[in-house]
């Protein structure tokens, strides 16, 4: 189960992804860790799934992560009494707290939150920005507004407002009952939907205490004003393009890409590209040039993680979806440009021994083309610290916690091993040597570098850089 490639595949599960033998062949095929969407699915049918995950993982013996992706608020319209309506440019059209059913002239919009920050001139975007709707006039039961955008408007369609931070918590009622039922699962990781502040993140955070890890999903606007905070209440972030792109013009959606994938590099923080990856696969047995493109592009830019979402979860070839994804990762890897484009930027160290050993650690590596870096860690700090420098050399954590292990199925470069803690340094050169044997990095007579911390079994505490030879 040794990949052959540093940034890692997240694979969606869903209908197209629901038995075992079927769960065997995406991780076969490359997927390290698998999304579990709660915007669709009962508890039951989550549950039977993350039991096949982890008999998948005990079966093949390397851990895979998980993460429960939380629905998160989601605004919608109401119903139409003829079910659909077309709006053509320049009508007007009132939105209303009246629950009635709707009609070309207005429907109801049961979220009194949005009314409470509309103003005259502001945009709402309707249908995942099908509609687009300029607001003339509003209180606080009701718009009228004037269709910018026009075309056919349905039942129970998604409503965004770009440019406004809404007084809305980014975990529901369901959200919650959601992940208590997740936490007592066992999922490592919670995406979190809807995120628009930093407090947001706290809320979270109070909520898991440290059950799991949160991932921030980048998909508001007012998110990208406060990116530095939220990212680094973080623990990793989901460059979400599908939300994102509604809100924003699609021409800037690039660039703030490049922008969180820096940023995360910088504070040490996985990230995970997301949202049409390989959309045509769907019904494709192989990408366009251009989708293969936005995977490679992702990787060039030093993501930790690229993901599948419909592809795999509804999909009609989803084993072929990750392993062309598969393939792309490994094929950017090995051109001589990538190098380049990794190396372009190196994230400020701390003036700590932590990062001081791991900087050596590479650079001790690199000079004597050693086969792989070890490093042993708790909380898994010592590995994302390795992981973050985007070293030439492979990464083998040896990993004392089966949850973070499956944690750091997620980061760049990282193969995560569950094993125990060294007892001496006799032992922990022992370990290292026997895994990157087993794991199939190092042959006899290659040399391998090792960092851990002393007291071995303290988190955090990297402190010490070793040479060996494989024998």
């Amino acid at each position: 189960m040794r990949r052959n490639r540093c940034a890692k595949i997240v694979a969606t599960l869903g209908p197209a992804s629901s038995t075992k033998e079927r769960l065997r062949e995406l991780a076969d095929a490359g997927a390290d860790v698998f999304r579990f969407n709660f915007s669709h699915g009962s508890h039951e049918d989550h549950a039977v799934r993350f039991a096949m995950v982890r008999e998948v993982e005990a079966e093949r013996g390397r851990p895979i992560g998980t993460i429960m992706d939380l629905q998160g608020p989601k605004l919608r319209v109401g119903r139409f009494a003829e079910g659909r309506i077309a709006l053509g440019r320049g009508e007007r059209f009132r939105l209303d707290l009246d629950p009635a059913p709707g009609d070309r002239n207005r429907v109801s919009l049961p979220h009194p939150e949005i009314f409470a920050v509309l103003e005259a001139g502001q945009e709402l975007l309707l249908d995942d920005g099908r509609i687009r709707l300029r607001v003339e006039r509003c209180g606080a039961d009701f718009a009228e507004t004037v269709v910018v955008t026009g075309g056919g408007l349905s039942d129970r369609k998604g409503v965004n407002v770009p440019n406004a931070v809404l007084p809305i918590s980014a975990m529901t009622e369901k959200d919650r009952a959601d992940l208590s039922f997740g936490i007592e699962l066992g999922f490592d990781w919670v995406a979190l939907s809807f995120v628009q502040r930093p407090e947001d993140i706290a809320e979270a955070r109070k909520l898991v205490a440290g059950r799991a890890s949160i991932l921030a999903k980048i998909e508001k606007p007012s998110a990208i004003e406060r990116l530095d905070e939220i990212i680094e209440l973080s623990d990793a972030v989901m460059v979400a393009r599908g939300d994102l792109g509604v809100e924003l013009p699609p021409e800037l959606v690039p660039g703030l890409q490049k922008r969180i994938i820096r940023k995360c590099r910088e504070l040490g923080k996985p990230v995970v590209v997301a949202t049409q990856m390989l959309e045509s696969m769907i019904h494709s047995p192989a990408p366009t040039r251009a989708e293969a493109s936005d995977v490679a592009t992702a990787v060039y830019d030093g993501a930790d993680a690229v993901m599948l979402s419909a592809e795999s979860a509804a999909g009609e070839y989803p084993v072929e979806a990750v392993a062309i994804m598969d393939r792309i990762i490994a094929s950017v890897e090995r051109d001589e440009l990538y190098r380049s484009y990794v190396d372009a930027f190196q994230a400020r160290a701390e003036r700590t021994s932590a990062d001081a050993i791991t900087l050596a650690a590479e650079q001790v590596a690199h000079t004597l083309q050693a086969a792989v870096i070890v490093t042993y860690t708790t909380s898994g700090a010592t590995a994302l610290r390795a992981s973050r420098e985007r070293p030439d050399r492979p990464i083998l954590g040896l990993i004392t916690r089966m949850v973070t292990a499956r944690k750091l199925a997620l980061a760049w470069g990282v193969h995560p091993v569950h094993t125990t803690d060294a007892l001496d340094l006799d032992d922990m050169v022992a370990k290292a040597r026997h895994f990157a044997r087993e794991e199939g990095f190092a042959d006899p007579g290659e040399s391998i570098v090792i960092t851990a911390g002393l007291p071995f079994g303290t988190p955090g505490a990297t402190n010490l850089l070793r040479v060996a030879w494989v024998t």
